[in-house]
């Protein structure tokens, strides 16, 4: 899952994607509005933590930017202990949540969990394809019945495309949702290429079947056709 935390103070932009990191998460930042108005329009993105006052402009702004070009992101609105018409303009314009200086990770880290089975999952604890079980909760996949041991690299290969089913998936789509600003870590995509092997590899070996299937020239797509 690919995060962007748009935040103008950094102790609490590094604290929150330091802790969302550990848990799995590719985060990406932004410190004022003009770097988060141009990233929401460039790149797609599961969820935005956004705070609504930010050096340069409102973040109400960069919400409105986001749900033109992405409205399927989920939004999660970050304010200040008395600005109710902030949060209230903020689920006006397509917000799922909010939440309210100062705040704990874990809490953050909760309500992130909620709306992104909310947004992403549709409210699902599990999401299946054929044979193959994925349980959100436990970030665990299960191929017929027993658990297969991945990366975590890997299982969010498998999340992403078990969500994208029957879409080609480019290879820089794909070396984006896993690295986000750190996709040249991807080297030419050949990390990429890397991981859908071990991953075939491991699922098949578990008695799945291969549904990851080479497109040429364009990418993969995830299907049973």
């Amino acid at each position: 899952m690919k995060i962007l935390i748009v935040e103008d103070e950094p102790a609490i932009r590094e604290a929150i994607a330091g802790y969302l990191h550990k848990e799995g998460y590719v985060c990406e930042e932004a410190e004022d509005y003009e770097t988060a108005d141009e990233k929401v329009a460039l790149y797609e993105y599961d969820l935005v933590i956004l705070d609504i006052t930010l050096p340069g402009g409102s973040g109400l702004e960069v919400l409105k930017s986001l749900k033109k070009a992405h409205p399927e992101t989920g939004v999660l609105i970050v304010s200040a202990r008395h600005s109710l018409d902030d949060k209230v303009k903020g689920l006006d314009l397509g917000a799922d949540d909010y939440i309210t200086k100062p705040f704990h990770l874990p809490e953050l880290n909760a309500r992130v969990k909620a709306l992104l089975r909310r947004r992403v999952f549709k409210g699902k604890e599990t999401i299946t394809f054929n044979e193959i079980e994925v349980d959100l909760a436990t970030n665990i996949i299960n191929v017929n019945g027993e658990p297969v041991e991945l990366s975590r690299k890997e299982y969010d290969l498998m999340c992403f495309f078990i969500t994208n089913k029957n879409r080609v998936l480019s290879k820089a789509a794909i070396a984006e949702h896993l690295w986000g600003d750190y996709m040249d870590l991807a080297d030419n995509f050949d990390l990429v290429y890397s991981h859908i092997k071990n991953l075939r590899k491991k699922i098949v070996e578990n008695g799945g079947s291969d549904y990851i299937k080479t497109v040429y020239g364009m990418g993969y797509k995830f299907t049973s056709y």
